[in-house]
């Protein structure tokens, strides 16, 4: 990994714009929190709206944004904006599974009309560089907002679509405010590898850790520091009140919404950033079940991988065995038999080390285990290393160690742009 620590950005640049702090009672409590508890959260959007939309005044605004565009009481920020006079909204940017969130991974919803609020819905999803500028410059957005909930992992693509966006902003001649939100995981330190720019792609562009621990406006600051330098953003970061770095999704006081079809509730997102790592194998990740990456198996896998997995004694997670029927992608409508994560002591859980530690029990407890052909897991690990080094039968921590160097590199850039100590 080559990355140069350039520190803070500067004021207009990459900014962290402090607007407002004052509290709006009446808000729906999030997953967890207290019955009847109001929001101990504000969000970037709320913080923007506290003064007036200010940075958006005299723009033509364009917004980037899905179902998880919520404030706090659960009404949808486009909505909210284009009912404001103040704000001239003029088109609306929809990423994977689409701005209404109806399409499946891998699939968006195409360029329509919003019935809701008659804005021009482009669909930006396989889009970047120039193709993503010409979008914007049809349009003729001279702001693009950016407002997804994140989940805290390398691969889950809003975070890459964000920095598509920036590059192409740059190009269109627009500015980006990212409004913040919490990483619903925490934001302790990174883990998991880093990507090697040879295997760069839609599920990681970039040198970031696996499982990151930022949220997106600090990768925007990221980004635009680290990997901009050509071409950098006119940024703006709108920061939260009330998050703390240890804070999971449940004490923020938020609404969960569903940011994707597969990522049901903040119990999913707790795991994902390990147990996606079987997208890359031909078991099943749970897709079509009740309970997508926190259940995993295939047809034909019995109690031995069970037993193998909880066997390593992995902090923060009891393994236990599993069966479940898919209702769609792998083994559909048939019994597959496998692995359910349960989660008892969040802050010691590290769902990469549990990953890693399923992958290599599932390859030595079952014979029919197999890497897809095309080598996803690469792509999702960042580099051919995990897949080799579990081919060869390393264990847990020598895969983990093999890492840590790059991973205390990525640690120190990431720190000069950390909104929240």
């Amino acid at each position: 990994m080559s990355l140069s620590r350039r520190g803070l950005l500067v004021a207009g640049v990459a900014g962290a714009v402090g607007i407002g702090s004052a509290a709006r009672s009446g808000a729906a409590a999030g997953a967890g929190a207290a019955a009847g508890a109001g929001p101990r959260v504000r969000t970037g959007f709320e913080r923007l709206g506290d003064d007036g939309y200010a940075l958006l005044a005299g723009q033509r605004v364009g917004v980037v944004t899905n179902p998880t565009g919520v404030t706090s009481d659960a009404r949808h920020l486009v909505d909210v904006l284009h009912a404001d006079d103040r704000v001239d909204l003029v088109a609306v940017f929809g990423p994977e599974h689409g701005f209404r969130g109806t399409a499946q991974a891998g699939g968006s919803e195409g360029r329509h009309q919003d019935p809701a609020t008659g804005l021009p819905v482009y669909d930006t999803y396989g889009t970047s560089g120039k193709a993503l500028a010409e979008l914007f410059t049809a349009a003729r957005v001279e702001t693009v907002v950016f407002d997804i909930q994140d989940v805290g992992a390398r691969f889950y693509t809003y975070i890459w679509t964000l920095y598509d966006v920036m590059r192409a902003a740059a190009l269109a001649g627009a500015a980006v405010v990212v409004l913040d939100r919490p990483n619903p995981v925490g934001g302790r330190g990174p883990r998991g590898p880093v990507l090697d720019r040879a295997y760069a792609s839609f599920v990681g562009r970039e040198p970031v850790a696996l499982a990151h621990g930022m949220t997106a406006a600090e990768l925007a600051r990221l980004f635009n520091g680290e990997f901009l330098g050509d071409a950098p953003a006119r940024l703006h970061t709108v920061a939260m009140t009330g998050w703390r770095r240890e804070a999971f999704f449940g004490e923020t006081g938020l609404p969960w919404v569903p940011p994707s079809p597969n990522m049901p509730t903040p119990d999913t997102a707790l795991a994902y950033a390990g147990t996606c790592l079987f997208e890359g194998t031909n078991l099943s990740e749970g897709r079509g079940t009740a309970t997508p990456f926190e259940v995993l198996g295939a047809e034909g896998v019995d109690r031995r991988w069970a037993e193998a997995a909880d066997a390593l004694d992995l902090p923060g997670v009891w393994v236990r065995e599993a069966y479940f029927t898919p209702t769609f992608s792998k083994y559909a409508g048939k019994t597959c038999g496998g692995v359910r994560l349960l989660v008892h002591d969040r802050a010691a859980f590290d769902p990469v080390r549990t990953g890693i530690g399923l992958l290599v029990t599932a390859r030595r407890a079952w014979s029919g285990f197999a890497w897809r052909p095309d080598h996803w897991i690469d792509r999702l690990t960042g580099s051919a290393r995990v897949r080799t080094l579990v081919d060869a039968g390393a264990g847990v921590d020598e895969i983990v160690a093999d890492w840590a160097a790059g991973l205390a590199r990525f640690a120190a850039v990431r720190d000069g742009y950390l909104l929240y100590r």
